[in-house]
């Protein structure tokens, strides 16, 4: 993948477990892995720890994240348990497979796992500590932000960090809006992904530096600032909102580029300046005022 994209930096491949949450209406779970039916076709397909390690592995990735089965919320309490022990079953599958295969193309490939336990303490508690024993070289934090509330993910989080080893990196998935990622970022979490800031900005939603923007909003019509002066971008120190909001009106494409690289600028513009403030000492009062901004709509 590396060579197919020009990417010389780490690359992170998923293994499904999110989709076998989110096309539950398409697959059926056993011991062996999740059979999923195709949409296109029909055909049907099994995933198997040990398949999706091997899939991983091709694809070069540097972090290979284990299969895991991610429950919705809300989930009763035995199900949610029965859940967790089928993920560190099948964590136990994917640390043997990758243990008896190589590293495909002469670099470290290296494994994940992903704590699971819905909203239930003790699981999410024996979760962490079974993870923990697996002595990775990072470990993620899956099943939040799947639906219950902030408070709710924030708490989870907390107790997911108290029991998860600081010197190995800590990777919160599928999070979130700019204030989630620096409300976590203080729990002790060091990665993050998201589909927001390029789903979001195809749908006309701008984060920036000042609060959000719906930019098909009227109001912009004959706005000719840019999109944002307060991070160092191109794209955004660039374009006016009124031609960005055009190019939606128009069904343009190129506003759906122009909304996307400004959100990932944006996003990355914000991991560096909580960088900045942790080194600086000020990180917990420049958090709180800035999830009072981000969070404003303009």
């Amino acid at each position: 993948m590396h060579k197919f994209n020009g990417w010389d930096r780490p690359i992170l491949t998923d293994s499904g477990g999110y989709q076998v949450f989110s096309l539950a209406n398409n697959r059926k779970l056993s011991e062996e892995g999740a059979l999923f039916q195709s949409h296109i076709d029909g055909s049907r397909h099994m995933f198997s720890p040990e398949k999706v390690m091997d899939i991983e592995r091709s694809i070069g990735a540097d972090i290979i994240m284990a299969f895991d089965e991610c429950p919705p919320y809300p989930s009763d309490y035995t199900y949610a348990k029965k859940s967790m022990e089928l993920t560190h079953r099948w964590l136990d599958r994917c640390v043997a497979r990758l243990a008896e295969t190589p590293d495909k193309y002469g670099y470290t490939q290296n494994l994940f796992p992903i704590v699971q336990g819905s909203t239930y303490k003790d699981l999410r508690v024996a979760s962490s500590q079974f993870v923990a024993s697996q002595n990775a070289a990072g470990n993620a934090i899956g099943g939040l932000s799947v639906g219950e509330p902030e408070e709710m993910m924030y708490e989870f989080t907390e107790l997911c960090c108290d029991n998860l080893p600081s010197d190995k990196l800590r990777y919160l998935m599928g999070v979130g809006t700019p204030w989630n990622i620096l409300e976590n970022i203080a729990l002790g979490i060091d990665m993050f992904d998201c589909v927001m800031p390029t789903r979001n900005g195809r749908n006309g939603m701008l984060f920036t530096s000042k609060g959000i923007i719906n930019i098909k909003n009227k109001k912009w019509a004959f706005d000719f600032s840019v999109l944002d002066d307060g991070i160092p971008c191109e794209t955004s120190n660039f374009y006016s909102k009124a031609y960005v909001r055009h190019l939606f009106v128009a069904n343009e494409i190129l506003g759906l580029q122009i909304a996307s690289i400004h959100n990932l600028a944006f996003y990355l513009w914000l991991v560096g300046e909580a960088r900045k403030h942790i080194l600086e000492g000020d990180y917990a009062s420049w958090k709180n005022e800035m999830c009072l901004r981000l969070k404003e709509r303009l």
